[in-house]
């Protein structure tokens, strides 16, 4: 695989990072496809191995999410740069401490909007808590697959 049909399936993973925290975009869906694309390109064993972990990383990510009680709560007050900003958050610590620094960086990125939105510790902290219980935990489950398979991915071209 050239070097910009590497970069170009970089940039789609990318895009379906950020299609997980943007309404309207199917991350999962497109972080896969990236996948797939470099493995029906590369053809290799390793990548082959990839796609299917990738596969069952999702589909195992896609059911938990089911299996998550539904909660709506005052979803209401979610706000769409809260939501962006935990997203950047999740994906920023998931590069500094991989795995676990995802869902470390997600919510510290809804106290960090909330604290500023809000303007107070106390009232900051209680609007994290409703906000994870709401859909916090649904979008984390889903970016969390999805840097999974981006990290495996990453990690296969890099060794290649």
């Amino acid at each position: 695989m050239g070097t910009w049909q590497l970069v170009l399936c970089g940039l789609v993973v990318l895009f379906g990072l950020m299609g997980v925290v943007v309404p309207g975009l199917p991350g999962p869906p497109v972080v896969w496809a990236a996948v797939l694309w470099w493995s029906m390109t590369e053809k290799t064993a390793l990548a082959w191995g990839v796609l299917a972990g990738a596969t069952a990383v999702l589909l195992l990510g896609q059911a938990v999410q089911w299996l998550l009680p539904v909660r709506r709560g005052r979803a209401a007050t979610v706000t769409r740069s809260t939501l962006l900003l935990a997203g950047a958050a999740g994906i920023l610590g998931f590069c500094v401490l991989p795995v676990l620094g995802a869902p470390l960086g997600f919510v510290a990125g809804i106290y960090g909007a909330e604290r500023r939105r809000l303007g107070g510790h106390g009232k900051a902290r209680a609007s994290t808590r409703l906000v994870m219980r709401a859909v916090g935990t649904s979008m984390l489950v889903e970016l969390w697959a999805c840097l999974l398979v981006a990290g495996a991915w990453l990690g296969a071209v890099l060794a290649a």
